[in-house]
């Protein structure tokens, strides 16, 4: 397995894959992606998400092995990392959890605790967890309830949807029809709930830079 290494920050890990990707696919496919991004951007959401300063929101999600988690009660032993994958079929997400799991430690030791959050099904989670060996908790968002409440959730365009149902088949992943995803968004909230840090970004090929969060929960 990958892992990143110390001296290569994840944003470099990500631009790597996505510059691979640039040389090998079809011009078709490159610019049906890239319409799907700015139709993303277009939306609006990452200005109308919860962001930096507003107050969390708490939910009730569970595991891969039924087990329910109420985030209040992770947040009464101290700050949260929060954060949203696409699904383990996306090679930026596997990436993002890879990098996220290498600083698990610090983010312990820091009194926080690391929460993933993922519209997969049970199974489905399950198996990104071990593929990419995660000890921290991934709860299932079915439906996108709590994404949706965080206003995070866009719809695909067709073209894109067409790619991913070839590819993957999105509903065999999430369990749905209604071709919606989460944009992959990070939050670190402090004890009192509120969010000191948001990252938000249309572009799916762009995530929050763990060191950035191990700044952030230093200074709380």
């Amino acid at each position: 397995m990958t892992t990143q290494t110390n001296d290569v920050s994840l944003s470099d890990q990500l631009e790597a894959y996505k510059q691979n990707f640039l040389k090998k696919a079809d011009t078709l496919k490159i610019r049906v992606f890239d319409e799907g991004v700015e139709d993303v951007a277009l939306k609006g959401l990452t200005a109308s998400a919860i962001k930096k300063g507003d107050q969390y929101l708490d939910f009730s999600l569970k595991n891969a092995q039924g087990t329910e988690v109420q985030l209040s009660e992770v947040l009464a032993k101290g700050p949260i990392v929060l954060t949203w994958y696409r699904g383990g079929w996306c090679p930026y997400c596997n990436m993002q959890l890879r990098a996220f799991q290498q600083i698990l430690p610090e983010i312990e030791s820091l009194g926080a605790e690391l929460v993933a959050l993922t519209p997969e099904l049970p199974d489905n989670s399950l198996s990104t967890q071990e593929k990419n060996e995660l000890s921290f908790e991934v709860l299932t968002d079915q439906d996108y309830t709590v994404a949706k409440q965080y206003g995070l959730v866009f719809k695909l365009i067709p073209e894109v949807s067409v790619y991913y149902k070839d590819a993957f088949d999105l509903e065999v992943y999430n369990g749905n029809t209604t071709d919606e995803l989460p944009l992959a968004a990070t939050y670190v909230i402090d004890r009192d709930g509120v969010i000191k840090y948001a990252f938000l970004d249309a572009d799916y090929r762009v995530r929050a830079e763990p060191s950035e969060v191990l700044e952030v929960l230093k200074r709380l």
